[in-house]
């Protein structure tokens, strides 16, 4: 049995990566067979990459019966309102990232889902990473002890190519910028591993390009009893190496080559990618898990958990409700650096931010 997807939007380019997969490998039993965009040209290449039937309105692709879920990939600003026509269609939803511009509209995504009853999950490939899951499986075992501090790098290249300053990401009426954009991603991740934080303090700065802004932040997420975690986010970097660094009571985890400055270039003979010291060991422990070719490949493996989710063979990814609490932690990061200050996760202020 193959299940049925539309896809809403493909603004996002991860899409084409899932529905690839998907069309290549018959095994994942999904099929893109519909697509929907407001901007013709990327429709049209879209039916033409993936052989689907293109569609003249959402509504006319939430209509068809034999479509049993789908994937929202548009622009950021049209996520609450695809999230309630294709909800109140009864089909289960897919939702790429960012969840939403803001908090009014991420509330608007929970209230639809719980209405409807129906699936759902954010896309989040860095909660299906091997080697982040072996991370937050060393953490949860107990042998580290107290976990003191995390630092995580996470970067791209985009803005310091001058065509990236007329993309959809950095539209202010699609998106707000590369920073609500692409760090969400770790700060997911932190969210994911250790839940929502008390505090953020941050300082985001646009640096290289104005009409590409807040391109370099750092954050600081604070943790009752600790961690202390640092999410670190260039978008002017064109290399890097190391990605993760975890340190604890009885050792320490790193990671390299997790992300796509890191991942995208020539590694040296023998690099190694994640690797553990236990001080009871007195030893470093490296894992057998590899890194992949290249950062697209990281994403594309997003596809068979994604494809799993729709099947019912597993649960979502991220809920709407971590979705939500997710972005209140990267739209925090907003309110910290625009007024100075550390912001309590449960700050009304942060609700503000339009």
């Amino acid at each position: 049995m193959t299940v049925h997807v539309g896809i809403l939007g493909f603004a996002h380019g991860h899409v084409n990566s899932y529905c690839t997969r998907w069309r290549e490998d018959a095994a994942f039993g999904v099929k893109a067979v519909a697509g929907w965009d407001h901007d013709e040209a990327r429709l049209a290449q879209a039916v033409k990459n993936h052989g689907i039937d293109a569609c003249g309105s959402a509504a006319e692709l939430l209509a068809r019966p034999d479509i049993e879920a789908v994937v929202i990939a548009s622009e950021t600003s049209f996520h609450a309102e695809l999230v309630e026509q294709a909800a109140a269609a009864g089909k289960a939803i897919v939702l790429q990232k960012p969840m939403a511009l803001n908090m009014e509209q991420a509330d608007r995504i929970v209230a639809a889902v719980a209405k409807a009853g129906v699936r759902f999950t954010m896309c989040w490939q860095m909660r299906v990473d091997p080697q982040n899951l072996k991370m937050k499986e060393l953490v949860e075992s107990g042998e580290f002890g107290q976990i003191f501090m995390m630092r995580r790098r996470h970067g791209l290249p985009m803005c310091l190519n001058p065509d990236f300053a007329t993309s959809w990401h950095v539209t202010p009426k699609y998106n707000r910028d590369i920073w609500a954009d692409d760090s969400s991603h770790p700060i997911d991740m932190i969210h994911w591993m250790f839940g929502a934080p008390e505090s953020v303090t941050a300082e985001m700065e646009s640096l290289y390009n104005p009409r590409m802004p807040m391109d370099n932040g750092v954050a600081i997420f604070r943790y009752k009893g600790g961690p202390l975690v640092h999410v670190d986010c260039s978008f002017t970097n064109p290399a890097s190496e190391n990605t993760t660094e975890i340190i604890a009571e009885k050792g320490s985890i790193i990671q390299n080559y997790g992300d796509g400055p890191s991942c995208n270039v020539k590694r040296p003979e023998g690099a190694i990618p994640l690797k553990w010291y236990l001080k009871e060991k007195g030893d470093w422990t490296v894992s057998d898990l590899t890194s992949p070719p290249s950062h697209g490949n990281r994403i594309a493996h997003l596809a068979g958990p994604l494809a799993d989710f729709i099947l019912g063979k597993r649960g979502p990814v991220a809920s709407a409700e971590e979705g939500r609490t997710s972005l209140r932690m990267v739209l925090a990061c907003y309110v910290s650096s625009r007024e100075g200050r550390r912001v309590a996760l449960a700050d009304p202020a942060i609700d503000q931010v339009v």
